[in-house]
């Protein structure tokens, strides 16, 4: 695909310095950029590479300064960042666009499928299923009975929908992860076995949720798991029967959140942070990565860090005081070997 400086500024609503009808084929690096190629500017950082660069178009933020000669044709935008992110997302849709159902493929005869939408080979589409306008199915997708999907969303290959789920609009879930599994309930027996507690909830994933590969989401013992809108999770991520996670929260890889946690909006938490079940994340908290969340969080707003997590500024206090403790013991050593002296005297 190519494009030309002047359509480019008017997806992004920005103004062109320098030739309009040039055309490029491909977004690159900066510091990589060849003829052909778009590129932006956004962190200062990064500057002296404007002035070398072989790009032929390069995004820059309306207050730039220029300071010597470029070949490149410019496009000044309000914040540069923004419009590459805006720019890529229009890319990705005209590059991924497919319609129509490929073969082999099954669609259960009552499965309702709405206009452009596209159902990948080897997938499988079960009884009662809605898929809105524009959906992407990708190969190998399976989607349980009376699933519904709502228009734009895109499921990539291998992922796997059980049955009852419901995903909004705008919905991109990406290859292997699985939604609407069972959640781990098994109640202890007398004997020391376990019982399987039957799981007849489902999963509720709002609009304008991503998803990475590989992550997991658990159906409801009863009621509903819930991903609210614009929540973002990475990779390899578990979460557990009736967890509900609040409107745009970021989770990164590796965190598993146990059963009915609920997680209150714009909470961010890093890699591999775990939650016990039952309890509540206010609104706004920032987890640091590894911390193990044994309580609930009450406060909105705050930053908290390590194993039981404390509050951040605790918790760096304490990593000062833990690297002083071989010192420290040294030095009660010499205590402990002074008061004997003075005792043998």
């Amino acid at each position: 695909m190519q494009f030309t400086a002047k359509q480019i500024s008017e997806i992004i609503d920005g103004s062109i310095e320098g030739n309009e009808d040039v055309v490029v084929s491909r977004v690159e690096k900066i510091e990589e950029a060849s003829q052909g190629g778009l590129t932006f500017l956004a962190n200062p950082k990064y500057e002296n590479y404007l002035y070398t660069t072989e790009a032929s178009i390069v995004i820059v933020n309306n207050d730039l300064t220029v300071e010597e000669p470029i070949s490149a044709t410019l496009i000044r935008v309000k914040n540069a960042y923004t419009a590459i992110t805006l720019l890529l997302e229009q890319y990705n849709k005209f590059r991924f666009h497919k319609t129509g159902v490929e073969t082999p493929s099954y669609i259960h005869p009552s499965a309702k499928l709405g206009e452009d939408v596209y159902v990948g080979a080897f997938s499988y589409i079960g009884d009662n299923v809605v898929l809105e306008d524009n959906v992407s199915i990708y190969p190998q997708v399976y989607i349980g009975d009376n699933v519904k999907i709502g228009a734009g969303s895109i499921l990539f290959p291998g992922v796997k929908i059980y049955h009852d789920c419901v995903l909004g609009k705008n919905v991109v879930i990406h290859s292997g992860t699985v939604i609407g599994s069972d959640g781990f309930g098994f109640a202890p027996q007398e004997d020391g076995t376990y019982r399987k507690i039957s799981q007849i909830g489902n999963v509720v994933i709002e609009d304008d949720v991503e998803i990475g590969s590989n992550s997991t989401i658990d159906r409801a013992t009863m009621g509903h798991t819930i991903i609210r809108k614009g929540v973002k999770l990475d990779n390899l991520i578990q979460l557990a029967h009736n967890v509900e996670v609040g409107e745009n929260s970021v989770i990164a890889a590796q965190t598993g959140i146990s059963g009915s946690t609920k997680i209150g909006k714009n909470v961010v938490l890093g890699g591999q942070v775990g939650a016990v079940g039952h309890i509540t994340i206010a609104d706004g908290t920032q987890v640091q990565a590894q911390s193990g969340i044994n309580r609930s969080i009450d406060t909105p707003g705050l930053k908290w860090a390590g194993t039981p997590a404390s509050q951040f500024q605790n918790q760096m206090r304490a990593q000062v005081v833990l690297q002083r403790l071989p010192d420290l013991e040294r030095r009660l050593d010499q205590i402990e070997k002074l008061i004997k002296k003075l005792d043998e005297e």
